[in-house]
């Protein structure tokens, strides 16, 4: 019986791939992390991602069908990431999916890389209730979304500028931190006191965000202070990180009452962000709904669990091969 999605996920910096059954069971995930190929470029180097992608995806892809101990009989269809992205690293995962797509006879379904992330919270178990406010925060996207259900998303609002992953990461780089950012700056700030009020742009105006002036006051300070301490900096740009953050899902909580708070990508992955959310939702008894950590981050589970909403609504969206489309129009 065919009761499992393969999920491919080249996206970024991340090699993946999942095998996840309609449930949301991860059934076998393998991820190749590249930090260290960009470590020494304090950010992701787009020509080397791609190398690394195209030595990786299929070592991958063994593995996690070794892991699994399955064999293609028992795949139903094929999702792989279409984008947004690093182009390169796009082609690499969406040509690999059409060739198995073509050599196992299965459909290859090109999934949002957004929507992946959305449906994150639901893997291993399903947790999110609707309708539910979504918080989608990751290095390369901010946005405020409400969705009704799985197959209905209205977005709230987006970042005008920087994502809040991006500004953690260049907040990092500031303070001497490394690559990646955001998880060492949320270690520093433990040991800080949040004692600089910079400053939290847009925080009184509806559900967009704009975190380039945060950005830009962090750069300033470090540059005027006699003497900055990181700590203490670090911890001041972290609270009014999640100052902004918990405002807006307050106004947007109130504006599209919700049974749920989801908060998905990367920057889920911060326990700052986590306890100022479960506060939050304790206030107003809404369910805090947030993937596993090992799920918070880039990976092909979601991307699988994702498919099967297409699948089980019957709807086919542009498939690979024709993978111009599948990388231009989302």
């Amino acid at each position: 019986m065919r009761n499992l999605v393969l999920g491919i996920e080249s996206s970024c910096d991340d090699t993946a791939a999942a095998l996840v059954d309609a449930a949301g069971a991860v059934v076998a995930s393998v991820k190749v992390a590249q930090t260290e190929v960009h470590r020494p470029y304090g950010g992701v180097y787009p020509e080397l991602a791609s190398r690394a992608h195209v030595a990786e995806i299929v070592p991958a892809l063994h593995q996690t069908l070794a892991d699994a101990g399955v064999g293609v009989e028992q795949i139903r269809a094929i999702g792989v990431t279409r984008g947004p992205g690093l182009i390169g690293p796009l082609l690499v995962g969406l040509n690999t999916a059409a060739g198995l797509g073509l050599g196992w006879e299965l459909p290859v379904i090109g999934i949002n890389h957004l929507r992946g992330h959305l449906r994150s919270a639901d893997l291993e178990e399903a947790r999110v209730k609707y309708p539910a406010t979504i918080l989608l925060v990751s290095g390369g996207h901010t946005i405020l979304a409400y969705m009704e259900d799985p197959a209905s998303i209205r977005l709230l609002g987006t970042t005008r500028d920087d994502s809040v992953g991006e500004a953690y990461d260049k907040v990092g780089r500031m303070l001497g931190l490394g690559y990646p950012g955001g998880p060492a700056v949320d270690r520093l700030a433990k040991t800080g006191t949040p004692s600089i009020r910079f400053p939290r742009p847009m925080i009184q105006q509806g559900l967009d965000f704009s975190l380039s002036g945060l950005k830009s006051a962090v750069s300033r300070h470090l540059e005027q202070a006699p003497d900055p301490r990181h700590e203490d900096v670090a911890a001041s740009f972290v609270e009014a990180i999640l100052e902004l953050l918990v405002t807006k899902c307050r106004r947007a909580l109130a504006e599209q009452p919700s049974q749920s708070l989801v908060i998905v990508g990367g920057v889920a992955a911060s326990p700052q962000l986590r306890a100022a959310a479960a506060e939050l939702c304790a206030e107003l008894d809404v369910e805090l709904c947030l993937p596993p950590l090992r799920w918070a981050t880039d990976n092909a589970a979601m991307i699988a669990l994702a498919t099967w909403d297409y699948i089980e609504q019957g709807q086919q969206p542009r498939p690979v091969p024709d993978v111009r489309l599948s990388i231009v129009d989302y």
